[in-house]
């Protein structure tokens, strides 16, 4: 072997992992026509075979809630879950899907909180985002009022917040106060961008990851992850025995 090749030796290939090890996925988009997901009914069909395809054996399917823009109530995503249900019956699609939603930190989600209009998963688990540009100044305090509320929050996809990729403290300074960080397996991928995967590596390693999901909106989405299922990250991760996909 080179002196260069010693240098820029290549860690070991690793054989492709199954999804199945996850158990559960708690972060996807296949309710069809409320949000930016699955468009129509033969697409979600198509997407939960695909899941099922990788072993899955439960779905927590979680639409947008926002108040500017997917205004889904837990009645409109409860009713579409039931005609998703129905077609994959009839197609003798055998999985346990259900629904809760993805919560967006918005103007309008203290008066969800309030009216306990919220859905939830596992053990009052509740699913929610940030705002992609800037940090909101409420975050606190949604966090606590979601837990005085008996919600368990969990916050999705910390890793693609930017503003956050220089102080990687404050990810532990959220778990300390109580909240689940869920990464998407994604952005392992590097789908989003190498910054995003690169953060995303650095949280594996410091275990700071609590659950995962795929976030999928479309099937380009699983196929991405698909061909990156020999990623050490992502071995890592299913290797988590506390990981809270594997509890529900």
């Amino acid at each position: 072997m080179s002196f260069f090749s010693k240098i820029f030796k290549s860690e070991p290939k690793l054989d492709p992992i199954s999804l199945s090890v996850f158990g559960a996925d708690i972060h996807s988009h296949l309710i069809p026509g409320i949000d930016d997901g699955s468009p129509d009914m033969e697409t979600s069909v198509m997407l939960v075979k695909k899941f099922v395809d990788f072993g899955f054996k439960k779905i927590v399917t979680t639409p947008h809630v926002m108040c500017d823009y997917y205004q889904n109530t837990p009645d409109k995503i409860l009713s579409g879950l039931d005609d998703l249900r129905e077609e994959l019956q009839k197609q003798n699609v055998n999985v346990d899907i259900s629904a809760a939603a993805e919560y967006n930190l918005d103007d309008g989600l203290q008066e969800l909180i309030d009216k306990k209009e919220i859905l939830t998963f596992g053990d009052n688990h509740v699913l929610f985002e940030l705002p992609f540009m800037q940090e909101p100044r409420n975050l606190q305090e949604i966090i606590f009022n979601f837990q005085m509320a008996g919600y368990k929050p969990i916050l999705a996809h910390p890793e693609r917040y930017t503003y956050w990729y220089d102080s990687i403290e404050r990810y532990e300074e959220l778990k300390a106060r109580g909240v689940l960080l869920q990464m998407n397996l994604l952005s392992l991928t590097g789908h989003y961008s190498p910054e995003t995967r690169k953060i995303s590596e650095k949280m594996v390693d410091a275990n700071l990851i609590d659950a995962v999901g795929t976030d999928c909106h479309r099937i380009e989405h699983l196929k991405a992850i698909e061909h990156h299922l020999d990623l050490k990250h992502i071995h890592k991760l299913a290797a988590q025995e506390n990981l809270f996909n594997k509890k529900l």
